[in-house]
């Protein structure tokens, strides 16, 4: 082997071991961090604790004999001189009130589908689309418990459903269905009867269809003399067995939930707005803190919260869990451990003059790894939880983005 194959075989063997310790040095470089990628979260700013309701009630009663039919649904609005209900013999009418009442709700329907002006404007893609929108929002509803919405919206599915085979078969027709149906209401009205007795309402109201026996203790003007040990006391024991009960009328729209948080850290105060999330029900409703008093116990005060909405969900309870929500905040999620706090030169215009000043800045951010570099990003706060805290989405180009590789350890305050 001559002189210059041997400098060249001794300059590649150089290249390759250069490279491969460089390739080692990299690699262990890399493992010297450890590094979490910046993902999107939300947050609430809540608490939950076990909530009794408070209503101005009084019970509906009925001394005579006869099965009763009501005319208003639980949650429903009364005016003065509406009927609550009807009294019937037996069961037979009821039945057939029933009947006639489902029997109209199906003609809606059809007559609703075969309205010209919803043939025309349906393209068979949207339907498509719509129908399987509204068949998961009725499981969704299903597992949530949200009994309530699930019959409004199975009529929904069946117009649409209908509406897509008129679209796409036109020798589809609901003309003969509906005549049938118009002969069945006919047949079922030649057998109606008079009820024998009607109860009214003597005033604006709305109306729940059993009584819990609370109606008295629970009202609005003991508010001031609520314990911890009444609301540990009150259960959702449901209704009262005693026959001669209709139900009762509720005052106004306006109610009360009591409960007992630890507000040692003033989370909350007397008329701010927040938000209830309920067990029952998916709905949430606005409220505001009507009371808030400390108990002889520490870590344990007394809120009441007014709210002014009332559901056919609402006034099936008497006491359950709730959540009580101060805010609601999205954002970019980021560890405790990795924050970090660096002096950053700022320039800083003056809003009357226009004349700008630099000023140094110790700024809450974190460190970024982008390649081999490691960079600091500063952090815009919108919320802090107990192990990590929420940065704004779109703070700008020097603060933490989402997907960004946030070093959580082995970089110290000075970025080493």
């Amino acid at each position: 082997m001559n002189s210059a194959t041997s400098r060249i075989l001794s300059v590649l063997l150089l290249i390759c071991i250069t490279t491969s310790l460089l390739s080692v040095i990299i690699h262990l470089n890399d493992e010297e961090y450890k590094t979490e990628t910046a993902t999107y979260a939300e947050a609430d700013d809540s608490v939950s604790f076990k909530a009794i309701y408070i209503r101005n009630e009084e019970v509906v009663r009925y001394s005579g004999n006869g099965v009763v039919s009501y005319e208003v649904p639980d949650g429903g609005k009364l005016g003065k001189g509406s009927v609550i209900a009807e009294i019937y013999a037996d069961e037979s009418q009821i039945d057939v009130k029933q009947k006639i009442d489902d029997i109209n709700n199906q003609l809606s329907i059809l007559k609703k589908i075969q309205n010209p002006g919803t043939i025309e404007s349906a393209q068979p893609s949207n339907l498509a689309t719509l129908i399987d929108e509204k068949y998961r929002s009725i499981i969704s509803d299903r597992e949530s418990g949200n009994i309530e919405d699930i019959s409004s919206k199975r009529d929904e599915l069946a117009v649409l459903l209908s509406t897509y085979q008129l679209v796409t078969d036109s020798a589809s027709d609901f003309t003969k269905r509906m005549t049938d149906l118009n002969n069945q209401i006919a047949q079922l009205k030649s057998t109606e009867t008079v009820p024998l007795d009607s109860i009214v309402s003597d005033r604006s109201a709305y109306f729940v269809s059993y009584a819990d026996g609370y109606e008295e203790e629970l009202t609005m003007d003991k508010l001031s003399s609520i314990t911890p040990e009444l609301i540990g006391s009150v259960k959702d024991s449901g209704p009262v067995d005693e026959g001669n009960i209709v139900g009762k009328l509720i005052d106004g729209y306006e109610w009360y939930a009591a409960g007992i948080i630890d507000n040692r850290e003033a989370q909350f105060s007397l008329e701010e707005d927040v938000k209830l999330k309920f067990q029952s029900t998916s709905d949430t409703v606005e409220g505001t803190i009507f009371d808030i008093r400390d108990t002889k116990i520490p870590g344990q005060s007394i809120v009441i919260v007014k709210c002014d909405e009332l559901t056919y969900d609402l006034v099936q309870h008497r006491t359950e869990q709730v959540e009580m929500i101060k805010g609601e905040y999205e954002g970019i999620k980021v560890s405790r451990k990795a924050i970090r706090f660096k002096d950053i030169e700022e320039t800083v215009v003056d809003e009357e003059t226009g004349e700008k000043t630099t000023k140094t800045v110790n700024c809450k951010g974190v460190y970024v790894k982008l390649g081999e570099q490691i960079n600091f990003k500063k952090l815009d706060v919108v919320y802090e939880g107990n192990n990590y805290v929420l940065s704004s989405m779109n703070a700008g180009s020097d603060y933490v983005s989402l997907y960004d590789d946030i070093v959580v350890e082995g970089v110290d305050a000075d970025g080493n």
